[in-house]
């Protein structure tokens, strides 16, 4: 069998607060803004690495979903708020260049370590409480 010429295009994080959300992805972490379109009282920001234009994240509006009852915003409201909603894994050569200028602009979870099952990482939560786990490319 062969394999399919398959890429990972988009992933999508929530956001509660789109000016905090930018600040942090392109001003902190210096992501590009790649969209950043309103809708009804809302916003999709569409963020990538620099040199990466095939890659990106979606941080969009958790409400936007026709399909979610009022209970279930609720619930995502509340897991957001706790930090366990969503989660994205990142990479660098540069884990503690990255960590020291994070520290400074995000809720650190973990400083730099290294991790039983084999890399080296560290955590912190961006503006809306998504968790992000950067790993040390080896």
């Amino acid at each position: 069998m062969t394999g399919m010429n398959i890429t990972i295009h988009s992933s999508f994080l929530p956001q509660d607060d789109p000016d905090a959300a930018l600040a942090f992805y392109r001003d902190i972490l210096g992501f590009e803004v790649r969209n950043d379109v309103g809708y009804a009282g809302m916003r999709w920001i569409t963020v990538g690495p620099a040199g990466q234009p095939g890659t990106s994240i979606v941080l969009h509006p958790p409400a936007a979903d026709p399909g979610i009852t009022d209970d279930e915003r609720r619930t995502i409201a509340e897991m957001m708020a706790k930090g366990t909603y969503r989660m994205i894994v990142l990479a660098t050569p540069d884990l503690d260049g990255v960590f020291a200028r994070l520290q400074a602009s995000a809720e650190v979870v973990q400083e730099p370590a290294d991790q039983p099952y084999g890399v080296r990482d560290c955590a912190v939560r961006d503006p809306a409480g998504n968790l992000i786990r950067i790993q040390e490319l080896r």
